[in-house]
């Protein structure tokens, strides 16, 4: 379990043209190589490790932008927003997953009251975050991992079946006694919104960040299957089921992010709600044997343990993304990049530089 942080350990470059660097909400890595979305774009950026120029321990940059329009049938248009929240790789795939949840327009300072009000009750659907996909993973004639829509193995680019409105989550959901009530919420209502994923071979963990139930966070535990051209859900037993329920007690804050290491879960935790507050590290030890040998169709876990907590402003430096360093970066020890959406001026470096902290055990 971590328990210090290096503050600014990590260097991130991006593009001149580039508005990832200010809304970094997923993060993972294939060797060298970091992989990074953002949750106002519709696309997956890939950065390259290079020689530190400060006081930073690693720097990636080199951006390529993987449009996603460019690798899947999206159910929105090429240019909506996918509001990626959650990226995992495992066999040769990259996972992403949407929020899935609606949005509601805010207040802005230069309209009048009148305007602000109807503003403030228009609520809507974006068709692109309702997307849970896998992307294959290809070296290219250099070597660089890329994302490709059919791999020269015969993987493709999948995600799960669905429409602009809806896809077999959202659906499996909608009568749900927990859940369903929170589906025409908006996210940032203590409404649904993921915002983790964690990826055990074809079983998928997706992390609320709401709706937060009486104190209770919960993770959605499924598994998908191919079929043809689409991604499909298929029962956990014999008996249907086709959604787990996880309830963890994070004392009240709604999942950020989720990453495996080994047989531990890592959960990002923060506010649910658009509020200023803790953003904390736990971990689920022996997370990946309990949910293999699981058959309840909820389970309640209170046994976490708590790492160092994270850095919070008014506004700014919201912790989004966390994922473990592979061995050729860490050095053999364990550490963790935190990557944060909404940097402040301690984060940046002109316009198109952030920074990242490392985790670690001491």
């Amino acid at each position: 379990m971590p328990n210090a942080r290096t503050t600014n350990g990590v260097r991130l470059e991006f593009a001149a043209d580039s508005l990832v660097q200010s809304n970094l909400s997923g993060a993972t890595f294939t060797g060298d190589w970091l992989w990074v979305a953002g949750d106002e774009a519709c696309g997956v950026d890939r950065l390259r490790r290079l020689e530190p120029v400060g006081g930073e321990v690693l720097r990636f940059g080199d951006v390529h932008d993987f449009p996603l329009a460019d690798l899947l049938s999206l159910p929105g248009g090429p240019e909506d927003e996918a509001d990626l929240e959650g990226m995992a790789v495992a066999d040769g795939f990259l996972w992403v997953v949407g929020s899935h949840g609606l949005k509601r327009k805010n207040a802005k300072p230069d309209r009048g009251h009148a305007d602000n009000a109807r503003r403030l009750a228009k609520v809507a659907l974006d068709s692109n975050r309702r997307l849970l996909a896998c992307l294959p993973i290809e070296p290219d004639a250099q070597g660089a991992p890329c994302l490709v829509r059919r791999a020269q193995d015969g993987r493709k680019a999948l995600r799960l079946k669905g429409d602009a409105t809806a896809n077999l989550l959202t659906r499996a959901l909608a009568d749900d006694p927990h859940f369903g009530p929170y589906m025409a919420i908006p996210g940032k209502d203590n409404g649904f919104d993921i915002e983790g994923l964690a990826v055990d071979g074809r079983r998928l963990l997706l992390g609320l960040r709401g709706p937060v139930l009486r104190g209770w966070s919960a993770l959605l535990e499924i598994e998908v299957e191919t079929r043809v051209d689409d991604l499909r859900l298929v029962p956990l037993d014999d008996n249907g089921t086709l959604i787990r329920k996880h309830f963890l007690q994070l004392d009240g804050l709604g999942v950020r992010d989720l990453h495996f290491s080994g047989d531990d879960l890592f959960i990002l935790a923060g506010p649910t709600m658009v509020l200023n507050g803790d953003i904390r590290v736990f971990k689920w030890p022996a997370a990946r044997p309990a949910l293999a040998a699981n058959r309840e169709p909820a389970r309640f876990e209170e046994a976490l343990t708590e790492s160092v907590p994270l850095p919070h402003g008014r506004g700014v430096n919201r912790a989004e993304a966390i994922c473990q360093l592979p061995p050729s970066l860490s050095g053999g020890k364990a550490q963790w990049l935190v990557l944060y959406d909404a940097p402040g001026a301690d984060r940046k470096d002109g316009g198109h530089a952030v920074f990242g902290d490392l985790l670690r055990r001491e």
